[in-house]
């Protein structure tokens, strides 16, 4: 059973930093790539961030490039989010998610980690 687990969300105030961790296990596939997501109260879940899990693309959304670095470490199928800068808009439900390449779409997520970013 595949099962990704978030980590590392916290209060944290405007401008500081947080590095989420995202833990898949039980992956028996190969993965195509792994992605952040968040939702913040009231709102749609939006796209943060893409890394190919072959290769060394990333992805980010307009509202996070250049204050966010996602990262990967393939022989512990984990995936990190650094978040910099951060801002009270981006206080949201962070959740990891992962593609097999044999559908390259979303199939497996996580339960969410929490950030809060005080102004």
């Amino acid at each position: 059973q595949v099962q990704l687990v978030e980590s590392g969300g916290g209060l944290v105030q405007a401008g500081g930093s947080l590095r989420l961790s995202c833990a898949a296990s039980g992956i028996t596939f190969s993965i195509w790539s792994m992605g952040w997501f968040r939702r913040a109260p009231g709102r749609e879940r939006e796209f943060v961030a893409q890394i190919s899990w072959g290769g060394a693309s990333t992805y980010y959304a307009d509202s996070v490039k250049g204050r966010f670095i996602m990262s990967k470490d393939t022989s512990k199928n984990t995936v990190y989010l650094q978040m910099n800068s951060l801002k009270p808009e981006d206080t949201a439900v962070y959740y990891c998610a992962c593609a097999p390449s044999r559908t390259r779409s979303n199939d497996y997520w996580g339960q969410g980690t929490q950030v809060t970013v005080s102004s």
